[in-house]
């Protein structure tokens, strides 16, 4: 196998690389949702100053058989970064996905990266004995956190989404809930960048310990811009304090129109001094009442937490979000 990286800028070899990811992804779980074409593409080519992205491709007889990439933060956390490979179902257990690793895993090295990371979903009855972890730990990877991923079942019905947001209201008095989409205003953005930062400190995070995320108004903005190029809706509800500044996001994309009819539940957080106030109830009860209101073709929501996030995991259920399967993290030190 030839292994060459990818060309971000041709679409016939950025496509070869998501069809083969895409075939390996959902074998197995062929009903589950997977990214679109191009989300897929706008995700790669976007230039992000705070991240590195590399994509492989494997090559046999001119045809792309395998695909493996890293993503690393350049701003903080630069010793680390996520990483993956598939292979396409009808090429496997031939060994090329563990040559791919190894080629990504020195590409990772070579840049200084020594905490390696990855991720794969399981069913939850095979989250030990799954032959993609067997392969992880084969190579050297080790447990280091599970996220339980849930789906919701659209639409919800508005009682109930009044019901939530008048539970929480009388919580949070003196804050306020707004929704907007796709561009968050200019004042706000200041306060959510340092919010947004927050998150990668608080949320449970396993066996890995992470500093705070450099999120600045520039990059939020420029995410913003690449999300609506690739056609998603991204809806975001803030809670503002009484001063005026963020105190607590949820975010819902929306996949491009035509394609997959699920919805992307992104973040939801509650500033560390605004907690206890219900403000995560309120922001995705809101957040998910103008998605339904804007986007009737959406039929579900999907979403993963810690399992130690026990606030986060409460809210869901209270939501009527339903396991579907494991999203189990792995680690390895170099």
């Amino acid at each position: 196998m030839d292994i060459t990286p990818v060309d971000l800028d041709s679409d016939l070899a950025l496509r070869a690389a998501y069809d083969v990811e895409r075939r390996a992804m959902l074998v197995g779980r062929e009903d589950l949702p997977h990214w679109s074409w191009p989300e897929m593409a706008s995700s790669w080519r976007h230039d992000d100053v705070g991240e590195k992205k590399v994509l492989l491709g494997g090559w046999e007889d001119g045809r792309m058989v395998a695909t493996g990439g890293l993503v690393g933060g350049l701003l903080d956390n630069t010793e680390k970064c996520w990483l993956g490979v598939c292979v396409d179902p009808d090429h496997q257990g031939r060994g090329l996905g563990r040559q791919l690793l190894e080629a990504v895993e020195r590409l990772a090295v070579d840049d200084g990266r020594t905490v390696l990371l990855a991720e794969t979903k399981l069913p939850f009855d095979q989250v030990t004995s799954h032959r993609n972890r067997r392969f992880a730990e084969e190579a050297g990877y080790s447990f280091s956190n599970v996220e339980v991923v849930r789906h919701l079942a659209l639409p919800v019905a508005t009682s109930a989404l009044e019901r939530w947001a008048a539970q929480a209201a009388v919580e949070h008095e003196g804050y306020r809930i707004e929704t907007f989409r796709d561009r968050v205003p200019d004042d706000l953005l200041d306060s959510l960048a340092a919010i947004y930062g927050q998150l990668s400190v608080d949320a449970p995070t396993g066996e890995v310990d992470w500093e705070e995320e450099v999120v600045t108004p520039e990059r939020l903005r420029d995410q913003e811009d690449m999300l609506v190029s690739s056609g998603r809706r991204v809806h975001c509800t803030l809670a503002l304090a009484p001063d005026g500044s963020v105190a607590a996001y949820s975010t819902i994309a929306v996949p491009p129109a035509g394609g997959r009819t699920d919805a992307s539940q992104w973040g939801t957080f509650v500033g560390r001094e605004h907690r206890g106030r219900r403000l995560g109830l309120a922001t995705k009860a809101a957040n998910l009442r103008s998605v339904q209101e804007a986007h009737p073709e959406i039929r579900r929501v999907v979403t993963q937490n810690a399992e130690a996030n026990d606030w986060m995991v409460a809210i869901n259920e209270q939501m009527g979000f339903e396991p579907v399967e494991a999203s189990v993290e792995l680690v390895k030190r170099v």
